[in-house]
């Protein structure tokens, strides 16, 4: 009977070796990261103008028509009519050219035909 039970304590400790030594090569997880801003514990108040502000147009395409349309578009026609509808910035859009089509109140969109001659200017 002793004879049995000798391979199997052998054969236990063995295997309690093996599995020791399996998780010293485990990986440690890192606890999770709290979230570093805590949950708000009050309400914010409430906004008065849900509606945010409209931005105000610095941009007059009427002012700018008299002198550029029906003129050539070089810099500086293009620079007087962004001048004279007081934009910020101007872009001249020739025929099938890609344009994007955000709006910017402050931008002046001058058309031109295929000779490069002002037909039409607006803001946007």
């Amino acid at each position: 009977m002793e004879s049995m039970i000798a391979p199997r304590i052998a054969a236990f400790t063995t295997l309690c070796t093996c599995l020791l030594a399996l998780s010293a090569c485990a990986t440690q997880v890192a606890p999770p990261v709290s979230d570093p801003q805590p949950p708000a514990t009050a309400e914010a108040p409430p906004m008065s103008d849900p509606t945010p502000p409209m931005p105000v147009d610095s941009c007059d395409a009427d002012a700018a028509r008299p002198a550029a349309i029906g003129r050539v578009a070089t810099a500086a026609v293009v620079e007087q009519a962004r001048i004279d509808a007081s934009a910020d910035m101007a872009r001249v859009i020739k025929p099938g050219m890609m344009v994007t089509m955000e709006y910017r109140a402050g931008r002046l969109n001058i058309d031109v035909d295929e000779n490069n001659v002002i037909t039409h200017v607006r803001c946007g």
